[in-house]
């Protein structure tokens, strides 16, 4: 924040920043992490939607070996945590009921258990919304769609290019009212799936999704922030493709890349 202390006055600064006055005029004390609290600062500057995973991310890049428990730490002490808008919501409970198929079931071959599931996706001034089908076995993602509308055209989008590349015995999700949608549910039925569903508020049934949000959502997501719809698909079309099929290891899949694996089993 010195840097800009020339362009703007410091009271300004920590007004837009709603940063406290003395966190600018803070001197840290020998041994104290003055060089990374500054940095810190710098970041929030130039970055003030960043969160502290960013931040932490950012700090990296530059050459500070941190961690976001530390981090977050810092930001907190100094008030520099980002105010998060409220989560949108991507599951709509609905009537209808599927039993859950896969609780006991021992999955032991590719596209015998498929999964779907919709994470938000926050742009630099709204959400957009990403359906996604993995292959539970394999960890391959068949299909994805992003979307400003989490409706049923947004799972359906992904259903149809999953089922352009193969066809699963089993089709798992939660119990959200895109997946219950006539069109949906007719996708399924006209290829032979049987449907299968988490109990109403259940989410850890669908567990094999929910860890794939996460991975998303830490490894790419929340080290960008995307300008609009059109630079979160590249940006995410890239991490799925590149980095989570062909270079990111699965300690599941025996630390193999899902397309590894996928070779792996061809030629057993």
């Amino acid at each position: 924040m010195r840097e800009l202390r020339g362009e703007y006055p410091v009271s300004l600064l920590c007004s837009a920043l709603e940063v406290p006055r003395s966190s600018f005029y803070y001197r840290a004390k020998r041994g104290d992490d003055e060089e990374v609290i500054h940095q810190i600062l710098s970041i929030a500057c130039q970055f003030p939607r960043y969160g502290y995973r960013r931040i932490t991310a950012e700090l990296r890049r530059r050459g500070y070996i941190v961690n976001h428990k530390k981090v977050l730490r810092l930001m907190r002490k100094f008030n520099l945590l980002v105010r998060q808008s409220k989560k949108p919501r991507t599951t709509i409970p609905a009537e209808g009921e599927y039993p859950n198929l896969i609780k006991d079931l021992l999955i032991t071959h590719p596209d015998q258990v498929w999964c779907g599931d919709i994470a938000y996706i926050r742009l630099k001034d709204r959400f957009a919304y990403f359906a996604f089908v993995m292959d539970v076995y394999t960890r391959a993602i068949r299909g994805w769609e992003i979307s400003s509308s989490p409706d049923e055209e947004l799972v359906v989008g992904a259903l149809e290019k999953a089922l352009e590349k193969a066809k699963p015995e089993i089709h798992h999700s939660d119990h959200g009212i895109q997946y219950l949608s006539d069109r949906y549910v007719s996708l399924l039925r006209d290829a032979g799936v049987e449907i299968s569903m988490a109990g109403k508020g259940r989410a850890w049934e669908n567990a094999y999704a929910e860890r794939f949000i996460r991975t998303l959502k830490e490894e790419e997501v929340y080290l960008h922030e995307y300008e609009d719809i059109h630079d979160a698909r590249v940006h995410i079309e890239r991490f799925i493709e590149d980095v989570y099929m062909r270079r990111r290891v699965h300690s599941a899949l025996g630390y193999l890349t899902p397309v590894e694996f996928e070779e792996k089993v061809l030629h057993l």
